[in-house]
């Protein structure tokens, strides 16, 4: 069975040394982030983890049961749910006004990486209920705020996503669910959704669903989509769940991986629900949940990539098989090993830097006093989140790969548990959006974005970074010099190429989207190895220059073959007739 260590150390280190998380103890509302109770809550955190959640998830990996419309999460997920809720977990970076912690969403960040290490499909029930906070705090009237945040925000009720229809995955423009306004001012909803996360289970008192539907006069399309608020139960006057509302799970789905998370089938037969904000806005208020959301599958790659990482690691230095030039039986002197390894060191530490860096920059665009840097901040985080997303995802099934690689024969087998987080993994590339419409997203919006603003931002940061790296970081400063000039003249031909041609940017988007993130992994170790350098640990910065040094001169290389890759016509590709595949 895989096994997990919270990585304490590397998680303080990004957070202060490279990030100087400690900045946001100054801003309004977070005088209590200082590292001191930030290292003592993930600590807490990470000992519940690796405790009380970790060995649940290969029993999780039997599955939830579905018996007449009702679900039955893995077992000791419902008590662990309990603990997890009644001990504030879900609320960290809710306000303190609904009951939650009132901390900053990065530190949430960094206790759902943990989670997600211990189990992702776990993690998937508190994320949803985050995430429906989220959309109803931004978007829902005071009535609504008051009587669903609070449950919310404690886990005493969880929260769904209800977007995905049969005939409706991308194209949102097809959704066919309805709603009808009642003379109370309720709505009754009618429709199928399909890959509902949550949508059924047993773990809390009620279930909010944050539901995409068309009024009876709304326009055809995605601006004809209105948001509701539907929950299981109707709540009574006093707040508590009352009478069954009509929506009724018809179907659980048999899956490759993430068993323990119930995916749903749900109809909504006549359902009351309420408006949440105005109507025909709907895909607006629903991309506040979504955007969150993309963060929240990000963090689930990181939580996978360090899983798959230290379990290699871990087997490798006490597997004895054949012997290494130096004569050693332990698979870890193997040179390719050794590869392995650090291919996987290097990705999932500098992801934890990349995505961390993301999340401190949502607080700075929530919080800062001065407009400027909130707007600066804001457009880091429109960027970034994609990259993020498709890169680290992708990560978590190629490191999960790895790992079972590392293991050999055994990683193929279930006991050990690495192949059971390759399988897990998939999924993230493909919910919450594509990997794909993710590579597309960054590259016909957020490049385009205020005239090029948001990449231009990131290339002045990375390069004020370079001005500050002395000569003994010359190993990665000299390349990343190089990476970026390739990356911006590639973003500079990618949008002026948009405009005329845009199958090119669609068929070099994800080669793009891969280029960017191992630009951004770049800045990354670079920051991460000026820290380490200052550090009296001189096994721990030897570690860290070592696996920087890996990074820079095997897997920075790749972006300039990525893209000249890009840079290239889809004409001939295009007009293939589709019966000639």
């Amino acid at each position: 069975m895989a096994s997990y260590k919270a990585p304490l150390r590397e998680i303080d280190f990004v957070l202060h040394d490279v990030l100087d998380a400690g900045q946001l103890a100054r801003l309004p509302g977070y005088a209590d982030a200082t590292r001191e109770t930030v290292g003592g809550l993930v600590a807490e955190a990470a000992k519940l983890v690796e405790e009380r959640l970790a060995p649940l998830n290969a029993g999780a990996d039997a599955g939830c049961k579905w018996r007449d419309g009702e679900v039955t999460t893995p077992p000791g997920f419902k008590d662990f749910y309990t603990l997890y809720s009644e001990g504030g977990w879900i609320g960290v970076s809710n306000p303190a006004e609904y009951g939650g912690l009132g901390l900053p969403y990065v530190v949430a960040k960094v206790v759902e990486e943990v989670e997600c290490s211990g189990s992702v499909a776990f993690a998937l029930y508190p994320g949803l209920t985050i995430g429906c906070f989220e959309a109803l705090h931004a978007n829902a009237n005071e009535l609504l705020t008051r009587v669903y945040l609070p449950k919310l925000c404690t886990g005493e009720w969880s929260g769904t996503m209800c977007i995905t229809e049969p005939q409706a995955g991308t194209d949102l423009g097809s959704i066919k669910t309805r709603a009808t306004p009642q003379a109370d001012g309720s709505y009754l909803v009618e429709g199928a959704k399909i890959f509902i996360s949550s949508g059924e289970h047993d773990l809390a008192g009620n279930i909010v669903h944050f539901v995409l539907a068309r009024l009876p006069d709304s326009p055809a399309g995605v601006k004809g989509l209105t948001t509701f608020v539907v929950p299981k139960f109707l709540p009574k006057a006093d707040g508590s769940p009352g009478e069954r509302n009509p929506v009724r799970c018809t179907s659980i789905e048999h899956k490759m991986g993430l068993h323990g998370s119930a995916t749903c089938s749900l109809s909504f037969e006549g359902a009351r629900g309420w408006i949440v904000g105005a109507p025909n806005q709907g895909i607006q208020n629903m991309f506040v949940m979504m955007n969150m959301e993309r963060i929240m599958v990000a963090f689930q790659g990181l939580g996978l990539c360090e899983l798959a990482t230290q379990n290699a690691i871990r087997y490798a230095i006490d597997r004895k098989q054949g012997k290494a030039t130096s004569g050693s039986p332990l698979i870890i002197d193997h040179a390719d090993v050794r590869r392995m390894l650090l291919t996987m060191k290097a990705v999932t530490e500098g992801g934890r830097a990349m995505s961390y860096d993301t999340a401190l920059h949502v607080d700075l665009a929530r919080r800062h006093p001065d407009a400027a840097v909130r707007e600066a901040a804001q457009d880091f985080v429109e960027l970034t989140t994609p990259v993020i997303k498709a890169f680290l995802t992708d990560a978590a099934v190629e490191l999960g790969s790895t790992a079972v690689q590392v293991y050999g024969g055994h990683g193929y087998i279930k006991e050990h548990g690495v192949e059971q987080a390759m399988r897990d993994a998939k999924i993230l590339c493909l919910y919450e959006g594509t990997n794909g419409i993710q590579a597309m997203d960054l590259v016909r919006r957020k490049l385009m974005l205020n005239n090029g603003r948001l990449p231009g931002r990131f290339f002045d940061k990375a390069r004020a970074e370079l001005a500050l790296a002395g000569a003994d970081l010359d190993f990665i400063g000299k390349p990343l010099a190089k990476v970026l000039d390739d990356l911006e003249a590639t973003t500079r031909w990618l949008r002026e190429s948009y405009q005329s041609n845009p199958d090119d940017a669609g068929f070099g988007a994800v080669d793009y989207l891969r280029a960017f993130a191992l630009a951004m992994l770049g800045y990354n170790w670079l920051r991460m190895a000026r820290a380490a350098a200052r550090s009296e640990d001189k096994s721990f910065a030897q570690a860290k220059r070592v696996t920087a040094e890996f990074f820079a001169r095997r897997l920075l290389p790749q972006v300039h073959a990525l893209c000249g890759a890009v840079r290239n016509s889809a004409k001939s590709q295009m007009e293939l007739p589709a019966a000639s595949f």
